[in-house]
């Protein structure tokens, strides 16, 4: 049984936030993997489904970001699962945008809802870090991640999160390479090598060369 764990605030106010991706991401695997609709639990909403053949429970926390650790070690105790069942998807300042990375154990990197996460279930569960990009400012940060995504940015997310609902069976029984390289193709298709190449343009005719008779020579070659 695997717990995939969405990242974000709660409300309208905040469902558009670059914060808010990992909500994003599992309501996208929700709605197109047929999971069961959402209900309340574990101080969250969760739904239910089977990906892969192997369970699957998707939980948004909605203690707000500071929080989330709560709603996550509450469902990861009534389901006695481990942090290696886990899975948390959550917005990433440090990867380009469309850029997406796995991760297992290791630091929070300064991110609240992680930084929750391991004070109530420690370190050793995977993260897939989804690139949102940097304001390039420290101090920005804040305001960055909890602003809407630009219209810009609609084509490449709408494609990301459609390659996380396609790789969520590869996600669910543990095949990391597979998930990402779904992802990828998603967001950077191949250029296909059937594509026919455009029709050479047909040369110029060569000009004709300059006649340098006089008058008089044109008129007596006329007669010859």
């Amino acid at each position: 049984m695997r717990l995939f764990v969405g990242l974000g605030n709660p409300g309208a106010k905040y469902a558009a936030n670059r914060h808010t991706i990992g909500f994003m991401a599992v309501d996208r695997i929700a709605e197109e993997q047929g999971c069961a609709p959402w209900r309340a639990k574990f101080q969250g909403r969760i739904s239910e489904g089977v990906l892969g053949g192997e369970k699957v429970v998707l939980l948004k926390p909605e203690t707000f970001m500071n929080l989330s650790g709560q709603s996550v070690g509450e469902a990861m105790r009534f389901y006695k699962l481990t942090p290696a069942d886990v899975t948390a998807l959550h917005d990433e300042i440090d990867l380009a945008p469309a850029k997406l990375r796995l991760k297992v154990g290791g630091g929070h990197a300064g991110h609240n809802g992680l930084r929750s996460i391991h004070g109530h279930i420690g370190a050793d569960y995977q993260r897939v870090r989804l690139g949102v990009g940097h304001p390039g400012n420290k101090d920005a940060v804040p305001g960055y991640v909890l602003h809407d995504f630009a219209k810009a940015d609609e084509g490449w997310l709408d494609d990301m999160l459609r390659g996380i609902s396609d790789g969520a069976e590869a996600l669910a029984v543990g095949d990391g390479a597979k998930f990402s390289n779904t992802v990828a193709l998603r967001v950077a298709p191949p250029r296909s090598s059937t594509t026919p190449r455009p029709a050479a343009a047909e040369p110029a005719p060569l000009a004709a060369p300059e006649d340098t008779r006089s008058a008089f020579q044109k008129l007596a070659d006329r007669f010859r």
